[in-house]
């Protein structure tokens, strides 16, 4: 018996394809777009780790981040100068990049300079928003809200089929467990996977604590690695995850992002586990 359910192959530009029993992608970067300068750096970073490990590679940066805990937290660069950033990681490091959107509106325009759209977890139901993302024909990874079901993200899934867009990637990224605090439920990749399309694993926000500091998100960094493993262990195509260079000390998310000089020997651990369950 296949410990893994295969699923269709999305493709991402031109460059590869998650899904299938290919090894697990990498979607990564640092929460927030801080400066093209430390974006370009990080995405050259992880490119060298990945190409060592043989890992496909997203680099992943947000323009703006308008779920905030407060008014006054950090929200990014904004999408003007964010696009043009992202747009040069892509050119400069060669590497293909996703970010998110908020707004219907956003999706066209941002489609012009990245490879694939993210959809938070917040705004998974916002029907227009889906629909704006599925039109631009570019792959799309829908975050399932935390408030949902496994088996209701079906709803999204049929969104997608009817803009006639297959390109469609699912994220799990923790269930709200109580007050600021989440948990992750190793059946909802299973579930999701049934409906044949690839299962993304959201690492670092799983471990957050929302509102955890008052006015910002805490999180609990030192269980990251340990889930990945888990949703790895049950099968997943790809792993996102938020990595900075300094994460204590960064304006958003620190508390659950990972620290870059430990990623590779986190990727090490990945690939073990990965290639066991993939190739069983």
């Amino acid at each position: 018996m296949s410990l893994v359910k295969e699923v269709r192959k999305v493709k991402v530009s031109d460059r590869f394809t998650i899904g299938g029993r290919d090894r697990f992608t990498l979607i990564a970067g640092p929460c927030a777009i801080e400066s093209e300068e430390m974006s370009l750096r990080v995405a050259k970073k992880i490119k060298e780790m990945c190409e060592r490990l043989g890992i496909n590679y997203i680099f992943k940066s947000s323009y703006d981040k308008a779920n905030r805990s407060s008014v006054f937290s950090a929200r990014g660069v904004g999408m003007e100068k964010g696009l043009k950033i992202l747009k040069k990681v892509r050119e400069e490091v060669g590497v293909p990049v996703i970010t998110d959107i908020h707004e219907p509106w956003q999706a066209e325009e941002a489609a012009k300079f990245v490879d694939m759209l993210q959809i938070p977890a917040f705004l998974c139901r916002q029907t227009d928003l889906i629909v704006a993302a599925a039109k631009t024909g570019l792959p799309v990874n829908v975050k399932k809200g935390q408030f949902l079901a496994p088996w209701d993200a079906k709803n999204i899934v049929t969104k997608f089929k009817e803009m006639g867009n297959d390109n469609l990637l699912l994220c799990e990224r923790g269930t709200t467990f109580g007050y600021n605090n989440f948990v992750v439920d190793m059946r909802s990749f299973l579930e999701m996977r049934e409906f044949g399309y690839p299962i993304v694993f959201d690492a670092t926000h799983s471990v957050q604590i929302p509102g955890g500091q008052g006015t910002s998100t805490g999180g609990n960094r030192e269980y990251v690695f340990p889930l990945m493993r888990a949703a790895l262990a049950v099968g997943v195509d790809a792993i996102f995850a938020e990595v900075h260079e300094d994460p204590d000390n960064a304006p958003c998310d620190g508390p659950n992002m990972l620290k870059l000089e430990d990623l590779e020997e986190i990727l090490l651990k990945a690939i073990e586990i990965d290639d066991i369950v993939k190739k069983s």
